[in-house]
């Protein structure tokens, strides 16, 4: 990878500020990095956290030799004080992010230029809508959010590279982005609403007829061959359990992926510093685990992550990952469910179409305008399908949930 010039600390024009660039996130106090990214009177959302970004870089998950090298934006006032922050790195390549840029990199390295490096503002491998800029929750947020966006222009610029994205965040940080001359950029998942449902059953009561008898057959269809469901979280998780979804996860991701993102020691380190953050959806047969999901838990959303499988069961894969997973958001009272990325096969199991933001900056004036004219034509479309995908959900008439 181009190794680019990194000032140390760039001052921010016009409001007494810095942002400084970190290459290890060990380096920035937990506190002051966690009273950005969680602040009080904000659902929590584990991802963000800092025991959830250093567990990916303690493990080497994400490094410089995965092509994810930690460049994290941090926004200090005069005295020191951390008033806002970025999760950050540099890119060698497009892997883990889940918003395609590939043909955009293939267009720009055919003009002659050079894609790669590039900046990404995410959290590495998640899907998960989420704050970018995160700000300290005793500042005025839209103004600190702008200031932060600042900073990042001019970084993107000093440090020679192609392109900043942030991928997967809030639709207010989106408009604010916009302001601030980023393009945008907009794609769509599915997710679950709870509506004050006391029970699976209450749920399946609002869809339609056909569909309630769907979903009842493919939840006894998969338990069919004496299969049982465990729930595993806060302290009952042992390494014994990750052992066991390691498996699942390296075998399904292998096939997926060609190559899973997460090593062995990722989820030793995150069971132990975010145990009461994790649901772990067990499936055991004849005495042994044989499938899982991993969910993460945040103040008002169930993430889903990760799935796996050793053994082979007509629907398992929804009750792990879908049905049990509503089951656990009505149980704990969560809002929602996350549960990843695409699958349009969610969307008759209850999962309803939703808008996921993304922001761009590119310095180059072509090439800027190239992918600002895909991107009108992008949002329209997704605009479209999501709207057509309405007519498709399963509830009955009238019982359509969310917006």
């Amino acid at each position: 990878m181009r190794t680019a010039p990194e000032p140390a600390v760039i001052p921010v024009t016009a409001h007494e500020l810095t942002v400084e660039l970190v290459g290890d996130i060990a380096e920035i106090d937990a506190a002051a990095w966690n009273a950005c990214a969680n602040p009080s009177g904000v659902p929590f959302n584990p991802f963000i956290a800092h025991d959830f970004l250093a567990a990916l870089e303690t493990s080497g998950s994400v490094s410089r030799r995965t092509g994810w090298a930690a460049r994290h934006l941090v926004m200090r006032e005069r005295s020191g004080g951390m008033v806002g922050a970025v999760p950050l790195y540099l890119k060698s390549h497009s892997q883990g992010e889940y918003v395609f840029d590939h043909g955009w990199a293939e267009a720009f390295q055919r003009a002659g230029g050079r894609y790669y490096p590039k900046l990404q503002g995410s959290v590495p491998f998640t899907p998960a809508t989420g704050r970018r800029l995160l700000v300290r929750g005793d500042r005025p947020a839209r103004d600190t959010a702008r200031q932060l966006a600042e900073g990042l222009i001019q970084v993107t610029d000093k440090l020679g590279v192609s392109s900043l994205h942030l991928t997967f965040m809030p639709k207010e940080e989106w408009a604010v982005l916009g302001e601030c001359g980023f393009l945008q950029r907009t794609d769509r998942q599915f997710h679950w609403l709870n509506k004050g449902y006391q029970s699976f059953d209450e749920f399946l009561g609002e869809l339609a007829s056909r569909k309630r008898k769907t979903l009842r057959r493919e939840r006894a269809e998969a338990l069919a061959d004496g299969v049982t469901v465990e729930w595993v979280t806060g302290r009952d998780l042992s390494e014994a359990h990750w052992d066991a979804f390691f498996e699942f996860y390296m075998e399904t991701g292998s096939r997926k992926w060609g190559r899973p993102y997460l090593n062995r020691l990722f989820f030793s380190l995150v069971g132990e510093r975010m145990a009461d953050h994790i649901l772990l959806v067990l499936c055991r047969r004849s005495g042994r685990h044989i499938a899982g999901a991993l969910n993460f838990i945040g103040g008002d959303t169930l993430y889903g992550r990760y799935w796996g499988a050793v053994e082979d069961h007509p629907f398992l894969h929804f009750e792990t990952c879908y049905y049990q997973a509503i089951d656990f958001a009505i149980a704990r009272g969560l809002a929602k469910v996350e549960a990843g990325a695409q699958g349009p096969h969610k969307l008759a199991r209850g999962y309803l179409p939703t808008a996921t933001y993304s922001a761009h900056y590119i310095p180059n004036p072509a090439f800027r305008d190239a992918v600002e004219r895909y991107l009108c034509g992008e949002r329209q479309y997704v605009a479209e399908e999501i709207e057509a995908m309405r007519d498709l959900m399963p509830f009955r008439r009238g019982e359509q949930s969310g917006s």
